[in-house]
């Protein structure tokens, strides 16, 4: 097959973005856009190079030497050809930023100085950029001289990026991001996507695009530029992207204006239709004396609420406020936990798997769910509504637009109702159906949820105890308003009796966020059981711990390998079992290392290789906390070795030498041997993994108060 040259390259990608516009989307092009395509498939195979190469780049402006490319013919000929046909234009046209960042130090100081403006040679590029950005701004750059024959501007720019936009959905979008497809770099969803618009009607684009690109030059103005920045903020809007661009750019100039001009901030903020500029607007004009129109407000929201997280806001600020109560709903709600649990220290890193751990201990299921469970079965459920035809548009959107837009039910309510009633009747019948649709789509790229090993398996036993009709109505809730109810999920799901309930767990100083509150109601609204578990930390004597060694073939690396395992299990500072066992590391034991061990290949030729005996590390270790000497030297090659067999591994970890050092400072040593001779520990076979293991133990009850 033929080698790709690299201008061609480019070109097949420009073909490619371009054909998006061929079909459904034709549509939506103004009559440049149009003109501009037509003119680009008119003009012959080596100016369609040059512009693709010139659309590729990251700015409008670009730098002519740049475009001496040996597989076009007479590049730079062609380039100023194509100046004479208006594709390109002088330097100065491209605007401020896009010149300030091409053009290097010295050819900035030389525009200055054409210009009348006289600068140091010592003055640095940000000086130099300053000052040419502030003249620009007043018109005083007006020459530019030699340097049009050095730099050109893009006069298409304005129209590709509009194209850009109507492709990607945002202004983010670039024309590298082929390359990064090809290249393996950004995975796509090229198997997804039907021939369908973005927008209902060209107005709903051009506006939506009017609000989007006022926004992006905002955000890269300087203070003064923002002052002077008025941009047309009542055209209409017609669809949800629209909203969204002109509720953000109103936010962003109120926000601005805080400390500016409070009374036309709070104009743009009011203008503003999203929960964040609302509930911005209340509470600064709460906070400049306004309280008759804060509380007005508040309480046209709180009958009618445009939002589950707004509607939270609301009834919050009005009973702090104007009403007799003077904690917020959080606080209430964490006062109001539904259990205190006492937990050992050891899991403050873990604080979610060592509540788990401890209703295991209870006889009790639990298993840690947070948004996984509800992210995945609403991913699968609606599969073929977020990646059909209300999915993607182009190959590179990661979020389906309903989601994006939060338009999901509204869209697609009776079919949304129809697939509930459908397979929402009895687990018998839902989990077959997500079964079905994982095994379909497996591996697939989605913004929903991951996928893992065992991905249906906590589905599974969630099914078997859920109030089928009300998990149907929380599907129902979630389609209504994924924006506010995608995340926020208890930590945990518990089973006792075949009773299911939540839990939220909170560690003292963890807060109660607004999304988890909103989340929590909607949960306890349709039928679920939802409580907020308090841990308090404590030193627990019945904490079981496993007190591990190892011995290796070498040190930390993927190339090398476990030789020994010995475990010993302590609870209440004695010893309830001990396990050990040699391993075959399937590879050579050096000889520096079998002098030093006292494991040699002979010794474990037949020795189990570690996924011989995984299943057993797994079940002693579990519910327990892993301690050794030098805990991550330990505890990274067991996790290593999990991971090789595609097995997660996670416990939480204690150190007993870092605990020694923090409990008996200013000793010369902290090795083991060091230590074991400091106490009067008996260490008899050093480097072998049981002996270790018990000598280690021995710290441990030190440590804890024990020895």
């Amino acid at each position: 097959m033929r080698k790709t040259l690299p201008d061609r390259y480019y070109l097949d990608h420009f073909h490619e973005f371009l054909s998006f516009f061929d079909g459904a989307n034709r549509v939506l092009l103004t009559d440049d856009a149009r003109d501009f395509i037509d003119r680009f498939k008119a003009l012959d195979d080596n100016a369609q190079c040059i512009v693709a190469r010139a659309a590729s780049r990251k700015y409008a402006v670009v730098v002519v030497k740049t475009f001496q490319y040996q597989e076009i013919q007479a590049p730079i000929e062609t380039l100023f050809l194509l100046r004479q046909q208006n594709w390109f234009s002088r330097v100065l046209n491209g605007g401020a930023y896009a010149i300030s960042q091409v053009l290097t130090k010295p050819h900035l100081h030389q525009l200055l100085l054409e210009n009348g403006i006289k600068m140091p040679a010592s003055a640095s590029k940000n000086v130099l950029v300053d000052t040419f950005t502030e003249a620009y701004s007043k018109g005083a750059i007006t020459e530019s001289g030699e340097l049009d024959s050095q730099y050109l501007f893009c006069e298409f720019d304005a129209v590709l990026r509009f194209l850009l936009f109507l492709y990607f959905g945002h202004t983010r979008g670039r024309l590298n991001q082929f390359s990064m497809r090809d290249l393996g770099v950004m995975r796509t969803r090229q198997d997804a996507i039907t021939d369908s618009a973005r927008f209902e009607h060209r107005e709903a684009a051009v506006n939506a695009y009017h609000y989007a690109n006022a926004l992006q030059q905002f955000k890269s103005m300087n203070t003064e530029q923002k002052r002077n920045f008025d941009p047309v903020v009542d055209k209409p809007v017609y669809c949800a992207i629209g909203h969204d661009y002109r509720d953000r750019l109103l936010f962003a100039m109120g926000q601005f204006w805080l400390s500016e001009d409070n009374h036309k901030a709070l104009g743009y903020l009011k203008l503003a239709g999203s929960d964040n500029a609302r509930e911005k607007w209340i509470r600064e004009t709460y906070k400049a004396g306004n309280k008759d129109a804060a509380k007005e407000t508040l309480e046209a929201i709180i009958d009618d609420p445009s939002s589950d997280t707004l509607l939270a806001f609301a009834e919050d600020f009005y009973q702090r406020k104007f009403g007799s109560k003077r904690t917020s709903v959080l606080t209430d709600m964490l006062r109001e936990a539904t259990r205190v649990i006492s937990l050992d220290e050891s899991y403050i890193q873990d604080v979610e798997n060592g509540v788990v751990e401890t209703h295991l201990r209870e006889n009790k299921q639990a298993f840690r769910t947070e948004n996984t469970l509800w992210r995945t079965l609403f991913g699968l459920f609606f599969w073929d509504w977020l990646h059909g035809e209300f999915g993607l548009v182009s190959e590179f959107d990661r979020r389906p637009q309903v989601l994006r837009h939060n338009d999901f039910y509204a869209r697609c309510g009776e079919h949304i109702d129809a697939h509930l009633a459908e397979y929402c009747n009895s687990p018998d019948t839902l989990y077959p159906y997500l079964l079905k649709q994982a095994t379909t789509h497996y591996g697939k790229v989605n913004s929903v949820f991951m996928w893992r090993q065992g991905l249906l398996d906590t589905i599974h036993t969630f099914l078997q105890y859920v109030d089928i009709q009300g998990l149907a109505n929380f599907l129902r809730m979630m389609t209504q308003d994924y924006a506010n109810l995608r995340d926020g999920f208890p930590d945990i799901m518990v089973i006792e009796n075949d009773t299911l309930w939540f839990e939220e767990i909170k560690a003292p100083g963890d807060q109660l966020r607004r999304n988890q509150l909103v989340t929590i109601q909607r949960l306890k609204q349709t039928g679920f059981n939802v409580g907020i578990t308090q841990v308090n930390w404590y030193q627990d004597p019945m904490q079981p711990y496993v007190v591990v060694d190892i011995e290796t073939t070498g040190g930390q690396g993927p190339q090398h390998r476990i030789t020994e395992v010995g475990m010993v299990k302590m609870i209440n500072g004695e010893e309830v079992a001990r396990w050990q066992s040699l391993i075959n590391p399937m590879r050579h034991i050096p000889y520096r290392i079998t002098q030093l061990t006292g494991i040699s290949d002979d010794m474990v030729v037949d020795a189990p290789p570690f996924e011989a005996v995984a299943d057993d590390i797994d079940a002693f270790t579990r519910g327990c906390v892993f301690v050794a000497h030098n805990v991550n030297f330990d505890y990274g090659f067991i996790k290593q070795e999990f991971a090789r067999l595609a097995r997660p591994f996670r416990r939480p970890k204690l150190c007993t030498c870092a605990r020694m050092r923090q409990h008996q400072s200013g000793l010369a040593s902290y090795s083991l041997k060091a230590l074991t001779r400091h106490f009067g520990i008996r260490l008899d076979n050093h480097h072998r993994a049981l002996d270790d293991a018990l000598a280690a133990a021995e710290l441990l009850k030190i440590i804890q108060g024990e020895g």
